[in-house]
Protein backbone atom coordinates (compact mmCIF):
# COMPACT_ATOMS: atom_id res chain seq x y z
CA UNK A 1 0.00 0.00 0.00
CA UNK A 2 1.71 3.36 -0.97
CA UNK A 3 1.76 6.29 1.53
CA UNK A 4 -0.96 8.26 0.02
CA UNK A 5 -3.40 5.49 0.17
CA UNK A 6 -2.73 4.73 3.82
CA UNK A 7 -2.88 8.52 4.68
CA UNK A 8 -5.87 8.86 3.27
CA UNK A 9 -8.01 5.93 5.30
CA UNK A 10 -6.34 7.58 8.35
CA UNK A 11 -7.61 10.80 7.14
CA UNK A 12 -11.19 9.11 6.22
CA UNK A 13 -11.67 7.62 9.57
CA UNK A 14 -10.38 9.90 12.25
CA UNK A 15 -10.95 13.66 10.26
CA UNK A 16 -14.08 13.39 8.27
CA UNK A 17 -15.65 16.57 7.76
CA UNK A 18 -12.63 18.61 9.28
CA UNK A 19 -10.89 19.51 5.71
CA UNK A 20 -7.70 18.84 6.36
CA UNK A 21 -5.25 17.01 4.43
CA UNK A 22 -4.42 13.46 4.83
CA UNK A 23 -0.81 14.26 3.16
CA UNK A 24 1.79 17.09 4.15
CA UNK A 25 5.18 17.52 2.02
CA UNK A 26 7.86 19.30 4.74
CA UNK A 27 10.28 21.09 2.88
CA UNK A 28 14.37 20.30 4.17
CA UNK A 29 16.94 22.27 1.69
CA UNK A 30 19.23 18.94 2.95
CA UNK A 31 16.97 16.17 3.05
CA UNK A 32 14.62 17.24 0.01
CA UNK A 33 16.44 19.11 -2.59
CA UNK A 34 13.85 19.40 -4.88
CA UNK A 35 10.90 20.65 -3.52
CA UNK A 36 8.59 22.15 -6.11
CA UNK A 37 9.25 18.45 -7.81
CA UNK A 38 8.32 16.38 -4.73
CA UNK A 39 4.83 18.59 -4.48
CA UNK A 40 4.39 18.19 -8.34
CA UNK A 41 3.70 14.56 -7.34
CA UNK A 42 1.00 14.73 -4.62
CA UNK A 43 -2.05 14.09 -5.35
CA UNK A 44 -4.61 17.03 -4.75
CA UNK A 45 -5.80 17.56 -1.70
CA UNK A 46 -2.29 17.34 -0.15
CA UNK A 47 -0.55 20.29 1.59
CA UNK A 48 3.17 21.28 1.24
CA UNK A 49 4.68 22.82 4.63
CA UNK A 50 7.87 25.02 3.55
CA UNK A 51 9.92 25.18 6.56
CA UNK A 52 13.22 26.04 5.96
CA UNK A 53 13.78 28.97 8.27
CA UNK A 54 16.91 29.57 7.72
CA UNK A 55 17.16 29.59 3.31
CA UNK A 56 18.57 32.77 1.86
CA UNK A 57 16.17 31.73 -1.24
CA UNK A 58 12.73 31.47 0.90
CA UNK A 59 10.68 33.67 -0.79
CA UNK A 60 11.48 33.24 -3.80
CA UNK A 61 10.64 29.65 -3.38
CA UNK A 62 7.49 30.22 -1.11
CA UNK A 63 5.96 31.98 -4.42
CA UNK A 64 6.97 29.25 -6.88
CA UNK A 65 5.72 26.76 -4.37
CA UNK A 66 1.80 28.82 -4.03
CA UNK A 67 1.95 29.03 -8.18
CA UNK A 68 2.55 25.08 -8.04
CA UNK A 69 -0.12 23.90 -5.24
CA UNK A 70 -2.73 26.45 -7.28
CA UNK A 71 -2.30 24.58 -10.00
CA UNK A 72 -2.53 21.32 -7.89
CA UNK A 73 -4.90 22.19 -5.72
CA UNK A 74 -2.46 21.34 -2.67
CA UNK A 75 -2.43 23.65 0.12
CA UNK A 76 0.57 25.98 1.30
CA UNK A 77 1.55 26.58 4.23
CA UNK A 78 3.88 28.38 5.45
CA UNK A 79 6.59 28.23 9.01
CA UNK A 80 7.25 31.23 11.06
CA UNK A 81 6.34 34.24 9.36
CA UNK A 82 2.93 35.40 9.28
CA UNK A 83 3.77 38.38 7.19
CA UNK A 84 5.16 36.03 3.70
CA UNK A 85 2.39 33.99 4.50
CA UNK A 86 0.00 36.85 4.11
CA UNK A 87 2.06 38.01 1.18
CA UNK A 88 1.74 34.92 -0.98
CA UNK A 89 -2.02 34.04 -0.22
CA UNK A 90 -1.12 31.19 1.84
CA UNK A 91 -4.03 28.69 3.23
CA UNK A 92 -2.18 28.30 6.56
CA UNK A 93 0.28 29.22 9.23
CA UNK A 94 2.60 26.73 11.18
CA UNK A 95 4.27 27.70 13.96
CA UNK A 96 7.32 25.81 16.05
CA UNK A 97 6.45 24.73 19.66
CA UNK A 98 8.33 27.19 21.67
CA UNK A 99 5.89 29.59 19.59
CA UNK A 100 2.30 27.85 20.29
CA UNK A 101 1.29 30.33 22.27
CA UNK A 102 1.68 32.74 19.15
CA UNK A 103 -1.76 30.87 17.84
CA UNK A 104 -3.89 32.87 19.45
CA UNK A 105 -2.81 35.91 17.76
CA UNK A 106 -4.10 34.30 14.35
CA UNK A 107 -6.52 32.19 14.53
CA UNK A 108 -9.64 34.49 14.69
CA UNK A 109 -7.62 37.03 11.92
CA UNK A 110 -7.14 35.03 8.86
CA UNK A 111 -9.35 31.36 7.99
CA UNK A 112 -5.81 30.14 7.84
CA UNK A 113 -4.95 26.39 8.82
CA UNK A 114 -2.99 26.88 11.95
CA UNK A 115 -0.63 23.92 12.57
CA UNK A 116 1.84 23.51 15.24
CA UNK A 117 4.84 21.23 16.26
CA UNK A 118 4.59 18.73 18.97
CA UNK A 119 7.07 17.00 20.99
CA UNK A 120 5.04 15.36 24.17
CA UNK A 121 1.28 15.46 25.75
CA UNK A 122 1.64 18.71 27.45
CA UNK A 123 2.81 20.46 23.86
CA UNK A 124 -0.65 19.04 22.58
CA UNK A 125 -2.75 20.03 25.35
CA UNK A 126 -1.55 23.90 25.14
CA UNK A 127 -1.81 23.53 21.26
CA UNK A 128 -5.38 22.48 21.81
CA UNK A 129 -5.96 25.60 24.41
CA UNK A 130 -4.38 27.86 22.14
CA UNK A 131 -6.49 26.69 19.28
CA UNK A 132 -4.53 25.25 16.66
CA UNK A 133 -6.54 23.33 13.94
CA UNK A 134 -3.85 20.66 13.93
CA UNK A 135 -0.72 19.13 15.70
CA UNK A 136 2.02 17.33 13.87
CA UNK A 137 3.72 15.10 16.74
CA UNK A 138 6.97 13.85 16.25
CA UNK A 139 9.43 11.99 16.00
CA UNK A 140 7.52 8.81 16.01
CA UNK A 141 9.93 6.68 14.53
CA UNK A 142 13.93 7.38 14.40
CA UNK A 143 15.02 10.14 12.08
CA UNK A 144 18.06 11.85 11.01
CA UNK A 145 16.22 15.39 11.20
CA UNK A 146 16.10 14.94 14.95
CA UNK A 147 18.86 12.71 16.13
CA UNK A 148 18.75 13.81 19.74
CA UNK A 149 15.13 12.76 20.20
CA UNK A 150 14.63 9.29 21.05
CA UNK A 151 11.25 8.17 19.06
CA UNK A 152 8.04 8.30 20.41
CA UNK A 153 7.01 4.64 18.97
CA UNK A 154 3.98 3.90 17.09
CA UNK A 155 2.20 2.62 20.38
CA UNK A 156 3.25 5.84 22.51
CA UNK A 157 2.29 7.80 19.13
CA UNK A 158 -0.87 6.18 18.74
CA UNK A 159 -1.83 6.37 22.87
CA UNK A 160 -0.93 10.70 22.32
CA UNK A 161 -2.76 11.06 19.24
CA UNK A 162 -5.81 9.61 20.76
CA UNK A 163 -5.87 11.55 24.27
CA UNK A 164 -5.11 15.23 22.36
CA UNK A 165 -8.11 17.42 21.80
CA UNK A 166 -7.27 18.73 18.86
CA UNK A 167 -6.28 16.67 15.50
CA UNK A 168 -2.60 14.99 15.01
CA UNK A 169 -0.15 14.00 12.42
CA UNK A 170 2.24 11.61 12.37
CA UNK A 171 5.64 13.22 11.45
CA UNK A 172 9.38 11.78 12.03
CA UNK A 173 10.68 8.63 10.12
CA UNK A 174 7.53 7.43 8.28
CA UNK A 175 8.26 5.49 5.24
CA UNK A 176 5.99 3.03 3.12
CA UNK A 177 7.17 0.38 5.51
CA UNK A 178 6.46 1.16 9.05
CA UNK A 179 3.29 3.50 8.15
CA UNK A 180 0.22 1.12 8.42
CA UNK A 181 1.50 0.46 12.08
CA UNK A 182 -0.04 3.69 12.87
CA UNK A 183 -3.40 2.88 11.30
CA UNK A 184 -5.03 1.40 14.30
CA UNK A 185 -4.31 4.80 16.10
CA UNK A 186 -6.02 7.93 15.45
CA UNK A 187 -3.70 10.10 13.30
CA UNK A 188 -5.51 12.36 11.07
CA UNK A 189 -2.63 12.42 8.46
CA UNK A 190 0.75 11.77 7.67
CA UNK A 191 3.63 14.73 6.67
CA UNK A 192 7.43 13.84 6.11
CA UNK A 193 10.09 14.87 4.62
CA UNK A 194 12.82 11.82 3.45
CA UNK A 195 9.42 9.82 2.04
CA UNK A 196 9.16 12.34 -1.15
CA UNK A 197 11.91 11.46 -2.69
CA UNK A 198 10.33 9.13 -4.67
CA UNK A 199 6.87 8.68 -5.97
CA UNK A 200 4.26 8.31 -2.73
Amino acid sequence: MKLTELAKRLNSKNAAGLGLPPLVLITDAARLPDPLGAAARLPAGSAVLLRDYDLAERQALALKLSALCRQRRLKLLIAGDAALAIRIGASGFHLPERRISEVRRWRHRRHWLITVAAHSREALSHAAMAGANAAFLSPVFATRSHPGYRPLGPERFNLLATMASLPVYALGGIVVENADRLLRGRAVGIAAIHAFKDRV
